[in-house]
């Protein structure tokens, strides 16, 4: 049943957070609607402001899209103040009173909740947020299920039976339409396990915008790279992107590749890289900023082989994916959806353990199968990443809201 909406409806995006890759998601659901010829509102916290994003999009006073800072409503005392200790609460009184707020400006048709997990597990017993307004949104962290699909992660059988739990009522909260996993093997597990009426639960391939590897000889030149194997380390820099044992293995390694690690990094593992990058011959490049979009482009087009072999770390990867659009090999965990889509080896080695033996063997086995001009596709789990596209995310996310197309007059409509 399509919903009854103002001639110009308006699709409220809530994204407190723009760090990381949270901006993007909120900006590539408001191109999805205004795209589709809908007005849409972006609400945030006032700390976000100066971001690129929220400028970008005041300096374009654009009618179809706008940006409003919202932050935290006053505190609470007494037994709500000690329940708003857990962030799930915290989170769903911060999207319930942005709601109010963009609500008594404006009519809202749809709200959508790039990233839910803020407060995924509380819908269960505080509701929606939203009241009757219908709401989609996007899970990105929920791995309860993983050891049930064939994915390697920690054996907690309690924590994961507690939030099975509280998942199954929360995709009956009142107005959810659809629920969004980034994870594949969500929605296969949710087909056996969650009958009955329920919001859709279905697959949104993590996107990546569409590119093609450039010469990888211009991009070296750009970038000022010198000669021989470069393996690249990206994103947002933490222990966690297994960069410790990564270094120890190319301290020992005969012939090592140049290590290129871009990205901000967080302030002990600046300090380990800062005591570390003289025992590692060739010197390192190491780009501790914010990537831009086109160095990043020739970032991906310049190295040989991308660096996936994170600890503790179960989501999905957008490395992951962009490695894949660039056609370069990857050095992945065996643990978590990198480890899942990854297990086939048609990606690149697996690794057992973040040994430096292993990883020495793994970076021989990548830096190889890179010289290789004619290597098999991806098969099995990995081909899936031949979806995730931008194009893609953006018709999922409308179909997920029952938009019809963008008519002549430049209307979808809810």
């Amino acid at each position: 049943m399509m919903l009854q909406a103002p001639p110009s409806p308006t699709v409220l995006i809530i994204e407190p957070n723009f760090t990381g890759h949270r901006w993007r998601y909120a900006q590539w659901a408001a191109e999805a609607y205004t795209e589709a010829g809908l007005r849409c509102l972006i609400v945030t916290a006032s700390c976000n402001a100066d971001h690129r994003f929220s400028r970008g999009i005041t300096d374009a006073h654009r009618p179809d899209l706008e940006i409003a800072f919202i932050d935290d409503p006053p505190p609470r005392r007494g037994i709500a103040a000690r329940a708003e200790r857990l962030a799930y609460v915290r989170y769903h009184r911060y999207f319930a009173h942005a709601y109010r707020f963009a609500r008594d400006l404006e009519p809202v048709a749809l709200v959508v909740v790039p990233y839910v997990d803020y407060f995924l597990y509380a819908l269960a017993l505080l509701r929606s947020p939203f009241r009757d307004t219908p709401w989609i949104g996007i899970t990105m962290r929920a791995s309860f299920h993983h050891r049930h699909v064939g994915v390697k992660a920690p054996d907690r059988p309690l924590l994961n039976a507690v939030k099975a739990r509280l998942f199954r009522r929360a995709v009956r909260a009142r107005g959810l339409r659809a629920l969004l996993s980034i994870d594949p093997t969500l929605p296969q597990w949710c087909a056996h396990a969650l009958p009955g009426p329920r919001a859709a639960i279905s697959y949104l391939a993590d996107p990546f915008p569409d590119a093609r590897s450039d010469d990888p000889a211009a991009a070296r030149a750009r970038l000022n790279f010198g000669p021989g194997p470069h393996v690249l380390v990206y994103g947002s820099i933490t222990e966690r992107k297994g960069i410790r044992e990564l270094v120890v293995a190319l301290e020992r390694m005969q012939g090592a590749p140049t290590l290129v690690v871009a990205g901000e990094q967080d302030a002990d593992t600046r300090a380990f890289l800062g005591a570390q990058a003289h025992g590692l011959t060739p010197a390192p490049i190491l780009i501790d900023r914010f990537i831009s979009q086109d160095m990043e482009f020739d970032l991906f087009s310049a190295c040989d082989a991308v660096w996936l072999g994170y600890k503790g770390h179960y989501g999905m990867s957008g490395v992951l994916v962009q490695a894949y659009r660039f056609g370069k090999r990857v050095i992945a965990t065996s643990e978590g959806l990198i480890g899942w889509f990854c297990m086939d080896g048609s990606l690149g080695p697996v690794l057992g353990d973040l040994s430096p033996a292993a990883i020495e063997r793994a970076l021989h086995d990548a830096l190889g199968d890179a010289r290789e001009p004619d290597r098999q596709p991806a098969r099995g789990h990995a081909a899936l990443l031949a979806h995730n596209t931008l194009d893609a995310f953006k018709r999922t996310l409308r179909d997920a809201s029952r938009i019809e197309p963008a008519s002549r007059a430049g209307m979808g409509k809810l």
